[in-house]
């Protein structure tokens, strides 16, 4: 096989892998995701996750509050990405409560952001997205 072949035939393999990932990420467009078990997570702290979405792939930070105010076991889906380092850490900060909300505080520079709906306390300017999740079973599902 020729040099020019072989490059045809890669550059073929990589348009057909290419087209594989977008029709396999559309599926996943708006689809719930298996993200992890329940026996993954950590009470009163975040892990990240892989998510597939309208946007592309993403990471999520996820957070289980069992218990929290007596509503039985919460769960949380922000995104994984601290706006004010613009690094991926979110999964890493601090869980606790301001004001009567549950928030994370960034482990970087320390913003606070709702778990609820991703809103940073000091900056209302900056929210970061979120995510549906829920339990099915022992298994951790994120609509993506």
């Amino acid at each position: 096989m020729t040099a020019t072949a072989l490059k045809k035939e890669m550059d073929m393999a990589d348009v057909q892998n290419s087209e594989a990932f977008e029709n396999h990420a559309s599926e996943y467009n708006t689809a719930w995701q298996k993200v992890c078990t329940k026996d993954d997570l950590v009470a009163f702290s975040g892990i990240a996750a892989w998510l597939e979405t309208a946007d592309g792939p993403a990471q999520a930070a996820i957070f289980y509050l069992p218990g929290l105010r007596g509503q039985g076991d919460e769960l949380y889906a922000l995104d994984h990405h601290d706006p004010f380092s613009n690094a991926n850490v979110i999964a890493r900060g601090i869980v606790g409560d301001l004001k009567g909300a549950a928030v994370v505080a960034s482990p970087i520079y320390k913003q606070h952001f709702r778990l609820e709906d991703g809103q940073c306390l000091e900056d209302e300017d900056v929210k970061l997205r979120t995510w549906k999740v829920e339990f099915k079973g022992d298994e951790v599902w994120v609509e993506g």
